[in-house]
């Protein structure tokens, strides 16, 4: 359930490039993994289990299910569920899409063995630009054999460098592949994105029609036609040249894709077509929506990629990440069963109406279940930062928020950073620690559950001012960075600004659970 967007630098408000990717997995831990050489022969093992937190130690990434050959040099690179980024300011991110469900390849039905988390972890140890990773993912897919590590699902991949962006899509050849009969154990397309466009992904296939001849703007797969046309899944009017990746291999849309895409295309670009009107009136709700009735447009009308109106920023990411939908048909606060008479006599939204209801909480209100961008349990939300006009040791930022965005805080990681603090590394699921950011920002997600509408002022109070000193000690520092010349100079004040901001979020976050515990439990008069 991962959203993905890409930011061109001639769409971004700085000229960096941008590429963005919220939910992830489990293992929300950031370490950094060091470039290795390794020896002539050797191998690199391929996990099952990349997602999830297996064992407390950062150096078992689960359970070796095979082998390929290794090569002489990899890369460092930040290492997490889905990792981002490496040394190089080569980035990618993921969103799981929908595949025919005679292409779905369950674990134990065939030699597949390549997660789309796997061949990303091999792309940034063996890539430095996104064309090349492109290519080596697809490589990886098609002798090793797609496997998904999301139910049924396939998959979406943004590959992005300082100088281009590629969106890549993969989907499986369904049950009972084997390596040894020589044929392709994956499909696989890929297209640039223009340098001035911006590409949102919502668990949906983006790619559309592709020109399999423009060899500088398309990648793809060998036997992209032929396997659709033997299955007789090929369209009439396929006429050798022009293919259509989604009608061929993903038909199937998802209606929690639709309010996303919505929300970013319909904002970002609100004259390129005339958008179905989804937002509310001040003052409006569903209760009051005169005459709604729910348009279902067809998605083909989202672009793969559009050229935005107004260039983007990082608030711009940090807005929409952290949307509930507010203020539209999708926002789920605005259901009628949250409306209730208050002191006065007046219809009134309760301020227990959250945006997060459980499923229990959903069944006891009949609430309308609505896939919001930030969500209760979203594990992390990253953001690559990639520019061209200084060292890619500091010209590269990875910025991070651990939990649900909407709650969460984001810290500006330089790539020349060589270790994180241990409040970023350490998570066990099973174990609540003060010693853990992403335990401390929960227990303030979990205790907003109680009263939301009180709580998040509460929140916003205190986090806002610091995000405010954060920001501003980190333009000093990344100015510092660009004007030092020294590699381990730059790498030594990079570490110490990483270290000391994370191990400030625990404090603040204790500090607004302590605000919250005084004001939403029942220590208060009834």
């Amino acid at each position: 359930m991962c959203t993905v967007i890409a930011v061109g630098p001639q769409a971004s408000a700085d000229g960096s490039t941008w590429l963005s990717h919220s939910d992830t997995g489990p293992d929300s831990r950031i370490r950094k993994v060091a470039a290795q050489d390794h020896a002539p022969g050797s191998l690199a093992a391929v996990h099952w289990g990349l997602q999830e937190i297996r064992s407390p130690d950062l150096q078992h990434h689960g359970e070796v299910i095979g082998h390929i050959e290794q090569v002489a040099h990899t890369h460092a690179y930040f290492h997490s569920a889905y990792s981002h980024i490496n040394e190089h300011q080569l980035a990618l991110a993921e969103s799981t899409t929908s595949q025919r469900p005679e292409l779905q390849c369950p674990r134990g039905e065939g030699e597949q063995i390549m997660t789309i988390e796997q061949a990303m972890v091999f792309a940034l140890q063996r890539c430095r630009r996104a064309r090349e990773a492109v290519a080596l993912v697809g490589e990886l897919m098609e002798r090793h054999g797609f496997l998904s590590s999301c139910g049924d699902g396939s998959e979406l991949l943004v590959a992005a460098d300082p100088g281009e962006m590629w969106v890549f899509e993969v989907v499986g050849v369904g049950r009972g592949w084997q390596r040894a009969s020589g044929e392709p154990g994956a499909i696989w397309a890929a297209r640039r994105i223009p340098d001035d466009h911006v590409l949102m992904a919502a668990n949906w296939s983006v790619l559309a029609e592709i020109d399999v001849d423009d060899h500088e703007n398309v990648q793809a797969c060998a036997h992209l036609r032929s396997f659709a046309q033997a299955r007789g899944w090929a369209r009439p009017d396929d006429d050798g040249r022009r293919f259509n990746w989604r009608d061929t291999y993903c038909p199937i849309p998802r209606e929690w894709a639709t309010g996303r895409l919505w929300a970013f295309y319909s904002d970002v670009t609100p004259n390129l077509r005339a958008w179905p009107q989804r937002r509310l009136e001040s003052g409006q709700s569903w209760r009051t929506l005169d005459a709604y009735g729910q348009e279902v447009e067809p998605l083909d009308i989202y672009p793969m990629s559009a050229k935005p109106e107004r260039r983007l920023a990082r608030e711009d990411l940090t807005r929409f990440h952290r949307s509930a939908l507010e203020g539209t048909v999708y926002d789920t606060t605005e259901q009628p069963a949250w409306y209730v008479m208050d002191e006065k006599g007046q219809l009134a939204k309760s301020p227990l109406a959250t945006p997060f209801p459980g499923p229990e909480l959903r069944r006891l209100l009949k609430l309308t279940p609505r896939r919001p961008v930030a969500r209760h349990f979203g594990h992390y939300t990253a953001f690559c930062q990639l520019r061209r006009d200084r060292p890619d040791d500091v010209a590269g930022v990875y910025w991070v928020a651990l939990d649900n965005p909407l709650v969460s805080t984001w810290v500006p990681i330089p790539l020349a950073t060589s270790s994180v603090h241990e409040s970023f590394s350490t998570h066990d699921p099973e174990q609540f620690s003060e010693a853990s950011a992403r335990w401390c920002i929960d227990f303030v997600d979990n205790l907003m559950r109680l009263e939301f509408q009180t709580a998040l002022p509460i929140l916003q109070s205190l986090r806002e001012p610091f995000e405010a000193g954060l920001l501003a000690r980190w333009a000093r520092l990344d100015q510092q960075l660009a004007e030092e010349p020294d590699a381990r100079r730059r790498a030594d004040a990079a570490t110490a600004f990483v270290h000391a901001v994370m191990g400030e979020l625990p404090l603040l976050y204790r500090q607004i659970r302590e605000q919250m515990l005084v004001r939403l439990t029942n220590n208060r008069w009834v």
